[in-house]
Order: structure tokens, then sequence, then C-alpha cells
């Protein structure tokens, strides 16, 4: 077992560096999706579409749908008590907050579609608060150093080789919850608090929810498709959904960041 671990954490680390090393090099139209493909989601349930059943993979889908909404809770609690407190007490904070919100979550009644709708209702909920705080468009392009690249890489690795091998043997639920964690908007929080300051580190993170939606996409096409289709397939549509949602956010982003542009310009 520790081999099989090991390898899906090598594994898992090197497509999330990867991307991530990516996203900084391709420029911003490709690197926007790129950043918000399922660089977690996507090793997590590779593996898992190889070694698990039809109803182990559609009750995980629906307790990764069910943790998703739980991170928008971890983004809010992050954006409210970074303004107020250090780097450290913020994450514990949003940490500790986004363990029971998910297991709460998960009791949700109507599947998906359920799910869908409580994740609609929290992300209006965050928006409106991103509002209310009057946090705007992050001004500092951070780039990642290989300490970021790599503790993102090791801690999404550790994730998904526990998920889809120690954890699985618990059920389908630990095991989704755990590859829906936000490691990325972890990291996120952490380095840009400590390299460019609170306000910087709240912004960006509150800005990521909206990205957000392309991992729902993901969870929600696999989670309908499993079953229906062979598992690679299933794996190709969640990812195509996933990446397509990730193209029509950033393309909307672009169009209304040169419309602004234009507007104060007359």
């Amino acid at each position: 077992m520790l081999s099989v671990l090991i390898a899906k954490l090598l594994a898992t680390a090197l497509v999330v560096i990867g991307v991530s090393v990516a996203v900084g090099k391709v420029g911003p139209r490709v690197g926007g999706i790129l950043a918000g493909t399922p660089i977690i989601l996507g090793p997590g349930y590779f593996f898992m579409l190889q070694e698990r059943s039809v109803e182990f993979l559609q009750a995980a889908a629906l307790s990764t749908l069910h943790a998703l909404i739980a991170t928008l809770v971890f983004a809010i609690c992050f954006v409210v008590s970074a303004g107020r407190f250090g780097v450290y007490t913020s994450l514990a904070l949003a940490t500790g907050i986004w363990i029971p919100t998910a297991l709460l979550f998960s009791l949700l009644p109507g599947g998906v579609w359920g799910g869908l709708l409580v994740y609609g209702l929290v992300l209006f909920a965050a928006e409106a608060i991103r509002r209310a705080l009057k946090l705007g468009q992050t001004v500092v392009v951070a780039r990642s150093g290989w300490f970021d690249l790599l503790f993102r890489g090791l801690l999404a690795g550790i994730l998904v080789s526990v998920a889809t091998t120690v954890a699985a043997k618990s059920g389908p639920l630990l095991s989704g919850m755990l590859v829906g964690f936000p490691v990325g908007l972890f990291t996120i929080g952490w380095t840009l608090y400590e390299r460019y300051g609170a306000e910087v580190a709240r912004a960006t993170v509150s800005m990521a929810q909206k990205g957000m939606l392309s991992l729902v996409a993901f969870a929600l096409a696999l989670a309908l498709t499993v079953g229906t289709v062979p598992p690679m397939a299933t794996f190709a549509i969640s990812l195509l959904a996933s990446i397509m949602v990730s193209m029509g956010i950033f393309v909307i982003s672009q169009w209304r960041y040169r419309a602004l542009q234009t507007g104060e310009g007359k």
C-alpha cells in the first residue's frame, strides 16, 4: 500500500506543480483557463474511476460537491477574519469551519441538484459579503516561488493519495470530502498574506469564489455520467465541462474588464 500511496502522491504533485508553472508561462488568457482546471479533483477521480464502483463514485462526487459548498464558507471566513487577525489564525478559523460545514452539508437532501441549489445560494451570499466589504480587484500579480509550488503539490498529493487509498476504505463520504479540501485557497491565502498583506490576500480569495464553478461543473458532470459511459469517458467529459465553464468565466471577466477600461477612457 505504501508504494501505491507514494506513486499517487508524486503523480498528483507533478500535475499540480506542472499546471501551476504553466499558468505563469503561457500568458494571461490561457493561464486564466488553466488556473480554473480541477488540478486536485482531476487526479483524485482519475484514480478512483479505475478502482471504485459506480455507487461509490456517485456518492463521492456528491460528497465533493458538498465539500465545495463548505469551501465557499472557508473563503468567507478567511476574507472576514483576515481583516482582523493574522494569517495563521485566519487559516485556522477557516479550516476549523470547513470541517464541520462539509459534514453538515453532506446531510443535505435532494442529491446533486439540491447541492447545486445550495451552492448557488451560498455563492450569492459570498458575493454579497465581498461587495459589502468593498473588496476590489487585486492589483498585484504574484508569481509562486518554488517553495510555494512544492508545498502546494505536496499537500495536494497527500490529500489525493490518502483519499483514494486509505480513506476510500471508510467509504465515499470521506474520500469525496478530502479531494474537495481547498488546497488552492489555503496556499494562495497564506502566501499572498505573507508577501503582500491582508488586503491583497482577502481580495484574491474572494475573487476566486466564482472560479470554483469550474470545479462544481467537474463534480456535477462526473455524478451524472458515471456508470453510463466508460470510466475514462466520464473523466474526459467531466474535465471538458470544467474547462468550458472556466473558459466562460474567463471570457466574461475579460469582457467586463475591457468594458470598464473603455468606459474610463471616455
